[in-house]
């Protein structure tokens, strides 16, 4: 009469016969889990920020013993065994039960036909790459990372076909990882879109021959574009008292928990608006990790729902507000008194300097119209090589290849070429498009912003506060308990719709370049 199921459950949770005791068996694991993937976190952050060479091969391996831990507790039997008890009984659960144990359940089915060993090494690996990363960065030699990059693509690849089914894509199985959903078909047909409306944009651009980067063009001391950094990120809504502004050689956001949000930038004293507007990007994570509600905070849900959705908070800040003529007219006098050169520019040559369309090698440097051809390289590079059309040692040229595709430049050197990013040596292979998606989501939203607040009237005023009540609202409390499609629908009426970025690049840059 009874199932093997039935049977086993009896076995394992004899001590543990109801439902309450069997939830408190649960959210004890996730309890032991989080820590261990704060700690997690926390050795990242020492590896990205501090951590002397020396001292980075025993880190490395922290971090690998650490993340095998976490994995045992994913994929061990009581953990298993509890999942699919309480997702049988979910009429027992609460709305935030039944979405964590689908969430966990998804994330179940990614990990748990990797064998330990190979989970392991990955993280070793990764930790250890991002360091070769930098190095090779330096000393632009990407023969350096060239080893590392082939073990992180073979790896990836080899862990997707652990999730495979029939003849699927491998490369969609990561794609959907950062993007629910998400796959090639979707992403070349955005990207199509894009091309069509940008190339001709940028050409009429260019044609135009004006270099409004002149305008900005200066030098200034580390320590005023630290306080400036520290005031902006304040200023926009980022909580000092939950987070921090530290500095790496690559911006990033680290969450350690909802109350220890980790932000870098990098200051470049040639190139002194380069941490500014990192410094609002990564804002925008930071200010999304701050506002999920509390109610999710012992949950495995309290993070952003998707990479895209986290790049439209980290885009909205850096661009519709960062480049926007009501943020800084009442700003400028603010900034001038860090990067005095702008003392000697005026308000209106700074505000075409901050919105200068010129191809740029460095895709964080990039303006706000080109940007996603950047996205474009990357994308399809990745695919490239998970399809078998693109070897890792043929990269760099690769690269150069596609930068004179698609934004007419070439680098002359590796460092501004295909080691400009991190994101491969951190293992983050399928995250580049969110970027892209990201942008798009961004104006979409902005256009549904406007139907409730007077933006414009706000930014003038600094009243920034209820721009990220409005964005909390609707997007950061949710977390991880629902899923991009569903915060999209709910908040602007639809899914994923392309034509409100291009149209809006087209109103911006028509306006600024008089076309």
């Amino acid at each position: 009469i009874f199932t093997l199921c039935d049977i086993m459950e009896y076995i394992i949770f004899k001590g543990c016969d109801s439902m309450e005791n069997r939830k408190k068996a649960f959210r004890k694991l996730i309890k032991k889990k989080k820590l261990i993937d704060s700690n997690l976190a926390l050795l990242h952050w020492d590896m990205e920020t501090t951590v002397p060479k020396a001292g980075q091969e025993l880190l490395a391996q922290l971090i690998g013993e650490l993340s095998l831990k976490s994995y045992q507790i994913t994929t061990s039997k009581e953990f298993r065994e509890l999942l699919h008890y309480l997702n049988r009984n979910s009429e027992d659960l609460s709305v935030v039960e039944k979405k964590e144990i689908e969430h966990l359940l998804e994330e179940l089915k990614k990990v748990e036909n990797i064998p330990p060993e190979e989970y392991r090494e990955f993280s070793e690996l990764t930790a250890t790459a991002q360091n070769i990363w930098t190095e090779a960065r330096e000393k632009n030699d990407f023969s350096l990372l060239q080893n590392s990059l082939k073990k992180i693509f073979h790896l990836t690849k080899k862990f997707a076909h652990y999730r495979r089914k029939g003849g699927e894509d491998l490369y969609n199985i990561i794609l959907s990882d950062y993007e629910k959903g998400m796959n090639t078909d979707k992403l070349d047909s955005f990207f199509q879109n894009l091309k069509e409306e940008i190339v001709p944009l940028l050409k009429k651009i260019r044609e135009k021959n004006l270099d409004y980067s002149e305008f900005i063009k200066g030098s200034v001391p580390k320590e005023n574009q630290k306080i400036f950094s520290q005031f902006i990120a304040r200023y926009l809504g980022f909580d000092f008292n939950k987070g921090i502004l530290a500095e790496s050689a690559h911006p990033f956001t680290l969450t350690v928990s909802m109350d220890d949000v980790r932000l870098t930038t990098r200051y470049i004293d040639e190139l002194p608006l380069s941490s500014i507007f990192s410094t609002i990007h990564e804002a925008g994570h930071g200010i999304y990790e701050q506002g999920i509600d509390y109610s999710l905070k012992n949950t495995t849900l309290a993070d952003g729902t998707s990479m895209g959705i986290h790049e439209s908070q980290s885009r909205f800040y850096e661009n519709v507000i960062g480049r926007s003529w009501s943020l800084w007219e009442s700003l400028y006098p603010k900034i001038q008194d860090q990067y005095t050169y702008l003392k000697n520019i005026s308000f209106q040559d700074f505000f075409k300097g901050i919105n200068c369309v010129q191809p740029s090698l460095i895709r964080v440097e990039a303006d706000e119209l080109t940007y996603s051809l950047h996205i474009m390289v990357r994308y399809e590079i990745e695919k490239g090589i998970f399809r078998g059309e693109y070897k890792i040692e043929n990269l760099p040229e690769i690269w150069k290849e596609k930068m004179q595709e698609y934004l007419g430049i070439t680098p002359e050197s590796d460092s501004d070429g295909v080691l400009q990013d991190v994101h491969w040596s951190c293992g983050l292979i399928g995250y580049f498009p969110s970027y892209a998606l990201g942008n798009a989501y961004s104006i979409q939203i902005l256009n549904a912003m406007e139907r409730d607040l007077d933006l414009k009237f706000l930014l003038e005023n600094g009243e920034l506060e209820k721009i990220k009540e409005w964005l909390h609202k609707k997007i950061h409390i949710h977390g991880k308990s629902k899923n991009a499609e569903e915060i999209m629908i709910e908040t602007t009426g639809e899914y994923l719709n392309p034509k409100y970025y291009t149209d809006y690049l087209k109103k911006k840059y028509t306006a600024i370049y008089n076309l």
